[in-house]
């Protein structure tokens, strides 16, 4: 880990009880990573933050969804988010090298992606950048992705550059096993 300090100091272990058993079922035996430390120092914000979180099996599959989150962060420049997600879902996510860069440094029609993948770009560059869809990127995405997909799209899109505000404003130091950017 860096040897940078966020702007609100995280819980240090021991933990509360109830705040232990909470790390332990969303980290599965890992420590728990400094986001989720500062957050759950105070319980209204960590409640808020746990009840939005959409990493439970979905309308999107898993490589869909780890698009959706590494180019949100990747855009909102939230290198610590991104290189979280990177590190543990990239592998699961069959995400090459190549896509993972594309996330940071490509676009939608950098040619590792698929149509449908370049079609969920696509909608993720539109929400960053205009907070909408243009009727021609709706009819894109739509003849990829069903209405419950696209919700789900617009939700991960919206939570994960919630997280990026988060990490980024609080300034966190990047965890030590996180990816980091890639570089041009």
């Amino acid at each position: 880990m860096s040897l940078a300090t966020p702007r609100i100091a995280p819980l240090a272990p021991p933990y509360p009880p109830e705040i232990q058993a909470q790390f332990d079922r969303i980290m599965r035996g890992a420590p728990p990573l400094v986001l989720f430390r500062v957050m759950a120092g105070h319980a209204r914000a960590w409640d808020k933050f746990r009840a939005g979180g959409l990493l439970d099996p979905g309308p999107l599959s898993l490589r869909q969804r780890e698009i959706v989150i590494d180019r949100t962060c990747a855009l909102t420049g939230c290198e610590y988010e991104w290189g979280v997600h990177v590190a543990i879902f990239a592998g699961p996510a069959r995400l090459t090298a190549e896509e993972v860069h594309a996330t940071v440094l490509g676009d939608a029609m950098s040619p590792c992606w698929s149509p449908a993948e370049q079609a969920l770009i696509a909608a993720v560059d539109a929400l960053h950048h205009r907070a909408t869809f243009d009727d021609e990127e709706f009819a894109a995405l739509s003849a990829h992705y069903d209405e419950a997909q696209i919700l789900e799209i617009m939700l991960l899109c919206g939570f994960y550059r919630t997280v990026s505000y988060l990490a980024n404003g609080l300034k966190l130091p990047l965890e030590e096993t996180a990816a980091r950017f890639a570089q041009a």
